[in-house]
């Protein structure tokens, strides 16, 4: 408990130019269909999120916050408005070097999981090593230590199919951050967890953002983790209506 609250009142770092963000959204439309069926999902969204920050989204379902961060992480793009990663506006890159930068840079859990199958876990964790060259018994010897910082030691060759959705939800997590990336960036990351290992999560989550090169994004329903946020970004019908401090 006392290594939680060290952590939870450090300073963070307030870029001199904004350019220097972690994250810079301004002006984010992104509306999906057309006509009498079109749908804004983001209203013009501006937002920040500081080098060395931990920022949790919140709001009712369907205000906007998964769409928000996937365009912030390169998934999508906005319709209007920039966006830009550590200076870099995914956008504006081809393709394959867009992915090239997520590959290295972000790291994503979906709040689907999106594990392979025919993976083990420790294989599913190390695929963004995988993508980035790291040779197989290299990438999941490091991706097998993750799984046992998150509570999966033993589990490293079970198949999804072999594993509770709590389980699955922690590959997930590994493989988000196996590769150390600058931006981590999780849609409802303790879902499927109780509060214990929620918590355990959450603590290794929050160690990555004491490190003022990094900064993670949350979205989140759950109350139970809203401690571990520098700052609460509240959400409502495509638009963040305000954002409070948490230290």
């Amino acid at each position: 408990m006392e290594q939680q609250q060290e952590v939870a009142t450090r300073p963070i770092m307030t870029p001199n130019d904004p350019k220097d963000a972690a994250v810079l959204c301004r002006g984010i439309t992104k509306s999906y269909g057309s006509g009498e069926t079109q749908v804004k999902a983001l209203r013009g969204v501006d937002l920040e999120v500081r080098p060395g920050e931990l920022l949790m989204l919140v709001g009712p379902s369907g205000c906007g916050k998964t769409t928000l961060i996937s365009v912030v992480a390169g998934i999508l793009d906005q319709d209007e408005g920039e966006c830009l990663l550590f200076g870099q506006n995914l956008s504006l890159l081809p393709q394959h070097e867009r992915v090239r930068y997520r590959g290295e840079h972000i790291g994503f859990v979906f709040q689907a999981f999106n594990l392979i199958p025919s993976l083990t876990a420790a294989e599913n964790a190390a695929i963004p090593l995988l993508i980035n060259g790291i040779p197989m018994d290299e990438a999941v010897q490091k991706a097998a230590l993750l799984l046992a910082s998150v509570g999966l030691e033993g589990r490293e060759h079970a198949l999804p199919s072999q594993l509770s959705g709590g389980q699955q939800q922690r590959v997930a997590v590994a493989r988000a951050l196996v590769h150390s990336p600058r931006l981590v960036v999780c849609d409802e990351p303790t879902s499927a967890l109780d509060q214990v290992t929620g918590i355990r999560v959450m603590e290794g989550l929050k160690k990555l953002a004491v490190n003022n090169d990094r900064a993670l994004v949350i979205v989140t329903h759950d109350a139970r983790i809203f401690s571990f946020a520098d700052r609460i970004a509240h959400m409502n019908d495509g638009a963040i209506e305000r954002i409070e401090n948490n230290l």
